[in-house]
């Protein structure tokens, strides 16, 4: 593959220049939470809150709806069918198609299981999504073994692998993030965050630095595709939402460190430092 030029470091100061002149608050939806991974949703959710948007909403199996929505009452739940070993059912599309048309994002991935089920989800929920979207967790492995599921959402997806997740987007091993993030980018026409390295299918690509091995804690990626969600529901431009979505979660995490340590750090623990990373960034 062609090696992209150097990429263009993710400061505050370039942030802030991207900052839109007038900003929506739309819905988010997440799908995900199978019966043995509820509270990916539950991170990716709170994590789309936390970045400003103005409704959420949870889909989720079914023996975990009620639970779900008492731990988060901001959000409208919705209860989903599972296959016999507890995964997401195929039918989910169902129940979930009037909700994925009008959502002003959709995160699809946080806690799904089934690599079968998943596929036939995605190939039946991507062609109703109307805005960006978001795969991350097992939706990233049943696109990279089935591009085609894609087209439908082609230039308006985002995928937020981690570098096992990326081999599978990329069909080989990944030796390098950023020349890993430009071929994922242009081979599946998205936009790609992977280990702080960001690319679009045009050839741009950028760095974010501030991130550190902490960030590596289980749920950590959930956070980071709610938080794209979110931004995506204020700034439809897909490659500055997960930009500024890389920086808050790695600030997110700086700002835990003195408290927890490198190795101690909890991703819940990321959500509340949000709200003042997203403050300190657009007022400086």
């Amino acid at each position: 593959m062609p090696r992209p030029g150097p990429p263009e470091p993710v400061t505050s100061a370039l942030l802030r220049e991207w900052l839109p002149e007038h900003e929506e608050r739309g819905t988010v939806l997440v799908v995900g939470g199978a019966r043995r991974t509820p509270g990916a949703v539950l991170l990716a959710g709170i994590a789309a809150l936390r970045t400003g948007a103005e409704t959420l909403q949870l889909a989720i199996a079914e023996r975990h709806a009620s639970g779900l929505g008492l731990a988060v009452p901001e959000a409208l739940v919705v209860g989903l069918p599972e296959t016999g070993s507890g995964a997401i059912s195929r039918a989910a599309v169902d129940v979930l198609g009037e909700l994925v048309g009008e959502a002003a994002s959709v995160v699809v991935g946080p806690g799904l299981t089934d690599p079968d089920e998943t596929t036939a989800l995605l190939e039946g929920l991507l062609p109703l999504v109307r805005g960006p979207v978001v795969l991350d967790a097992f939706a990233l492995g049943a696109l990279g073994t089935h591009p085609a599921l894609g087209d439908p959402v082609r230039g308006r997806m985002v995928l937020t692998p981690n570098t096992v997740e990326a081999g599978y987007l990329l069909g080989e091993e990944v030796d390098d993030h950023v020349e890993a993030a430009a071929a994922i980018a242009g081979k599946h026409d998205a936009v790609v965050n992977l280990m702080g390295v960001v690319a679009a299918p045009d050839g741009r690509v950028w760095r974010d630095s501030t991130g550190h091995v902490g960030l590596s804690t289980s749920g950590s990626g959930d956070v980071l595709a709610g938080l794209v969600g979110g931004l995506l529901a204020r700034d439809p431009d897909l490659a500055r939402a997960t930009c500024w979505a890389g920086h808050v979660h790695a600030m997110a995490g700086q700002r835990l460190v003195p408290r927890t340590g490198l190795t101690g750090m909890l991703a819940r623990e990321l959500l509340a430092e949000v709200p003042q990373v997203l403050v300190e960034l657009r007022s400086r």
